[in-house]
């Protein structure tokens, strides 16, 4: 059983107590599982915003701004800014706190970088773990702030509320952003850097992208913001337009689908996720390596290994 002592620290938004819960959780130990069982009922309270967009785009300045903006009327920030891990080392460049140290010292907003740690999605497995935490501990807003995706699957629209794709000027012809998968989860576009040149064509050919998507008069239609957010240019609109996004959620009633969809989502992965462990233990690992040799010679395929260690995996359960 979870020390009483710890959940109420975390319920005061005790500081130390939320850093040492997110670091529990991020090493998958068994308490960090114990304790997030034990804190789910007192989950729920908090937004969820996903900032997501190719690298550079500008992402972190406008989690920065969005934090001071949120801040300025008295609202509580939690910020999961996630990087990307290394293949080699395992490390990962945690650099968003050193950028946002402008609010990095606001008592009212705490700032966790985390390791995708091989997620292919840009968001770290246990993030949403992390923001379990943060959600318990009073955050009034928690934001996402992802690695660039590139072409990999996106899986911050299964774990926020609302999800903001970024985009620049320089991103060149918008059908790679629909060819990444963006189009496809963006509740809304933001142009950052629009003072640049290119900017209008780049909006014009999301425009005309968005209109080829399946809709009709009550669907929810991406817009797009133009901002500047090195000069906290259009975060107003973009805070504006999360609540638009929100209202249309609950007037629609598909807020609450959202979120069971989101953990029917979740649940999967921790299946997955624990069969995957179980899998790959000592014995799975073993009967991989002695069957390597018949693949290699072609004696047999990576499918007859497969098929063997799978069985293999069923007679011990």
């Amino acid at each position: 059983m979870v020390e009483n002592i710890l959940i109420e620290k975390l319920l005061q938004n005790d500081r130390r107590t939320v850093a040492r819960a997110i670091s529990a959780v991020e090493s998958g130990s068994q308490a960090s599982i114990e304790l997030l069982k034990e804190l789910y009922s007192k989950v729920g309270g908090a937004y969820r915003i996903g900032i997501t967009g190719p690298p550079g785009a500008g992402k972190s300045t406008i989690t920065n701004q969005l934090a001071k903006y949120y801040r300025l009327r008295g609202k509580t920030v939690g910020i999961i800014a996630v990087d990307p891990t290394s293949p080699y080392t395992g490390g990962a460049l945690l650099g968003d706190r050193v950028r946002m140290n402008e609010i990095g010292q606001d008592p009212g907003v705490f700032i966790r970088s985390m390791a995708t740690r091989g997620s292919l999605g840009g968001l770290s497995r246990k993030a949403n773990d992390a923001a379990d935490i943060l959600d318990v501990a009073g955050y009034d807003f928690i934001l996402f702030e992802t690695v660039g995706v590139g072409q990999s699957e996106l899986d911050i629209a299964q774990a926020t509320d609302t999800t903001i794709v970024v985009l620049v000027p320089e991103s060149g012809d918008s059908v790679q952003a629909m060819k990444a998968g963006l189009m496809e989860i963006a509740d809304f576009f933001v142009l950052n850097k629009s003072d640049r040149p290119g900017s209008e064509q780049a909006v014009t050919a999301l425009k005309t992208i968005l209109m080829m998507k399946d809709h009709d008069q009550f669907s929810w239609l991406p817009s797009i913001i133009k901002s500047v957010a090195i000069e906290n240019t259009g975060i107003e609109e973009i805070a504006g337009e999360i609540i638009k996004h929100n209202n249309y959620l609950i007037k629609a009633g598909k807020f609450e689908t959202k979120r069971e969809n989101h953990v029917r989502n979740r649940i999967k992965e921790i299946v997955e996720d624990q069969i995957r462990k179980k899998l790959w233990s000592d014995d799975g690992e073993k009967s991989l390596n002695n069957s390597l040799e018949k693949v290699v010679l072609g004696n047999l395929s990576p499918y007859h290994i497969a098929e063997e260690i799978i069985e293999n995996f069923r007679k011990q359960l």
